[in-house]
């Protein structure tokens, strides 16, 4: 069920199952769902409780935000569900994972991760483009993580494979607080 009228607006987070190997990653996801809680916002993520999926809620969850998770079936018996969300749903699919998520979110910023994460970022902005949506989506730059792919894009700029304006779709920040402020300042001008 979408949110209500009455509900708080959400942000979809998509960030590793992992911690990564230095103590900035996990910290910036924890200070990730503290912003968040006390934006006012809410938080949709993929339903792990591992990694900086799993510090991302359960920071949002101790500072008073609502999260709720979205899980495929697949996942949920390998132990990473996490139990203590305000909501948790299963789907079937990856797909329906990511189609969920997008339906629930007002905006959408990304922590450091892996493929999944990098799939997940590159089909939400490509919707973006495509104008299936008008939300933000922000790259949370922790230590310069995502520097090679901005480097991408505006090389693909400079080759005429990306529009200037499919470009600017992408924010980064260089740090969670900077990326919540910059997600509720342009989901507030929708």
């Amino acid at each position: 069920m979408p949110p209500t009228k009455d509900s708080p607006r959400h942000v979809a987070v998509y960030c590793g199952s992992a911690d990564g190997n230095l103590p900035a990653f996990r910290a910036e996801a924890v200070a990730l769902g503290r912003a968040i809680a006390a934006a006012g916002l809410g938080l949709v993520y993929g339903g792990a409780k591992v990694g900086l999926m799993g510090a991302v809620a359960d920071s949002a969850l101790a500072a008073g935000a609502s999260v709720i998770g979205v899980l495929p079936d697949i996942l949920s018996d390998s132990e990473i569900a996490h139990s203590g969300l305000t909501r948790l749903e299963l789907v079937d699919t990856m797909h329906q994972r990511k189609a969920r998520m997008a339906e629930l979110a007002d905006g959408f910023l990304v922590l450091p991760g892996g493929y999944g994460t990098l799939e997940e970022l590159l089909e939400i902005v490509t919707w973006a483009q495509l104008r299936l949506h008008a939300k933000p989506v922000i790259l949370i730059n922790t230590l310069g993580y995502w520097d090679g792919l901005l480097a991408f894009l505006d090389s693909a700029v400079a080759a005429g494979f990306l529009k200037p304006q499919n470009r600017a779709l992408l924010h980064a920040a260089t740090d969670a607080a900077s990326a919540v402020s910059l997600a509720v300042s342009q989901m507030s001008s929708d």
